[in-house]
């Protein structure tokens, strides 16, 4: 019997995560179609892959861009430095994955995997917390038969913005992961790849229902390569 290949659609696919896990997926044999949805092009060409510029704040203009797929991969995230307030944070980090979910469900998307944060809660006192607790909560009633919510801790890796604050963080953790074992271990810091491999293996698994993976479970999924 054939098996038919997946298709999946990319939110977020210029960031740190997201441009690794397009070019993961794109190697992925399961997967027949990588369409992306993009500000602006990507230099990239593979017969694999699907490139649409869209208006963020237009999504619905582009709702049919989500009909036929299988999974929607959400790598979307911004900091408050970068969006120049709160509003337009949680507009990137809030606003634009809950109506993408809400277009991929209408159009018959099954499976959602997206990246939160450590420490996510919509109880939290801390705006970049609360946020994506809001986020995970909103996310999680829309109804998908899969969602997997993957809350990483700092992520390493070659950003294309200069980040000072995390770059030296960056580098304290490398210098401390000798030592971070037992309760330390869920702190850290996690490459990118390594994300978007777990994603990768967890969509693949179509395991049902809601699932929210902690920054030692995402450390362990991404070792085995997809």
């Amino acid at each position: 019997m054939e098996i038919r290949e997946r298709k999946a659609i990319v939110i977020g696919a210029t960031g740190l995560v997201g441009s690794i896990l397009v070019y993961s997926l794109l190697r992925q044999p399961e997967y027949g179609l990588v369409r992306i949805l993009v500000r602006q092009q990507l230099e990239l060409e593979h017969p694999k892959l699907e490139q649409h510029l869209v208006d963020w704040d237009r999504l619905e203009d582009a709702k049919d861009l989500f009909q036929g797929m299988d999974d929607l991969y959400c790598c979307l995230g911004t900091t408050i430095k970068k969006a120049g307030s709160q509003e337009n944070f949680r507009k990137v980090d809030y606003h634009y994955p809950v109506e993408a979910a809400q277009l991929a469900i209408h159009q018959g998307v099954t499976q959602m995997l997206v990246i939160s944060s450590m420490g996510a809660s919509a109880g939290s006192r801390v705006f970049y917390s609360r946020t994506k607790g809001e986020l995970e909560e909103a996310l999680s009633s829309i109804g998908f038969r899969s969602l997997h919510i993957f809350r990483p801790s700092l992520i390493l890796g070659d950003r294309s913005e200069t980040r000072i604050g995390e770059q030296l963080a960056a580098h304290l953790m490398k210098f401390l992961d000798r030592w971070m074992r037992g309760r330390a271990a869920k702190y850290r810091a996690i490459h990118a790849s390594t994300i978007a491999c777990a994603m990768i293996n967890m969509a693949l698994v179509r395991t049902k229902g809601n699932h929210v993976y902690s920054n030692e479970v995402i450390h362990v999924l991404g070792t085995v390569d997809s």
